[in-house]
């Protein structure tokens, strides 16, 4: 009886042997403390809901450009940026804000052209390296800006974006600017018609923003 016992304890360990050596049960093992390796990772490194604030804002400061800000500096002759309408061609040249180029994501009114990547990274190239590019489509809820920084940033370029499009900066001149100044600034000398940029006229009357360096207006 012993003797039967012992020979099929032996057959027991010899099956179980040839199982571990089987390769597929290797492999679902090896997932399996894969799976609980990586799940101990993530949640080890989850991170606060502090960091996830900081992370937000140091991302909105470092890539939405207040329009105020970009109008005083327009009124001072301020030339350390570019401005870049995505909008296309036609649209530009019907009206744009003064001293911005045009690199159209669009083919036309109605037809986007985000698989341009070429065309459009090129354009982005042979701007100055030694300024500030900002880029700005239709409105504040348009994703042409946000989808075409993406697309740069993916081939190594880096853009920033006008907190409003031309939708605000055209039609909601009041929305952006002070109070003080609806009736010292006219949105209509901040635009301009036909394929030319243009060049934003320096203004005497210029008020200095109270608040300088990284808090400035």
């Amino acid at each position: 009886m012993f003797s039967l016992l012992t020979s099929a304890s032996s057959r027991g360990n010899l099956e179980l042997t040839a199982a571990m050596k089987n390769p597929l049960t290797i492999i679902l093992a090896g997932a399996v403390a894969g799976a609980v390796a990586a799940f101990a990772v993530l949640n080890f490194y989850t991170p606060s809901e502090d960091k996830i604030i900081k992370d937000y804002y140091a991302a909105e400061v470092a890539v939405n450009v207040s329009p105020h800000h970009i109008r005083k500096a327009m009124d001072k002759g301020d030339d350390s940026f570019v401005l870049v309408d995505l909008r296309s061609q036609e649209e530009y040249e019907r009206e744009h804000v003064t001293g911005a180029i045009n690199v159209p994501a669009y083919k036309d009114p109605y037809t986007s052209a985000y698989g341009d990547v070429e065309r459009i990274t090129r354009a982005f190239r042979a701007l100055p390296k030694d300024k500030d590019i900002i880029v700005y489509c239709y409105s504040m809820p348009c994703m042409t800006g946000r989808k075409i920084g993406n697309m740069l940033a993916q081939n190594d370029i880096y853009v920033q974006e006008l907190g409003i499009g031309w939708n605000e900066w055209r039609h909601f001149w009041t929305l952006w600017n002070h109070e003080h100044e609806w009736s010292q600034r006219l949105v209509e000398d901040y635009v301009i018609s036909g394929p030319e940029p243009g060049t934003p006229k320096v203004r005497e009357d210029t008020e200095a923003c109270p608040i300088g360096g990284e808090f400035g207006c």
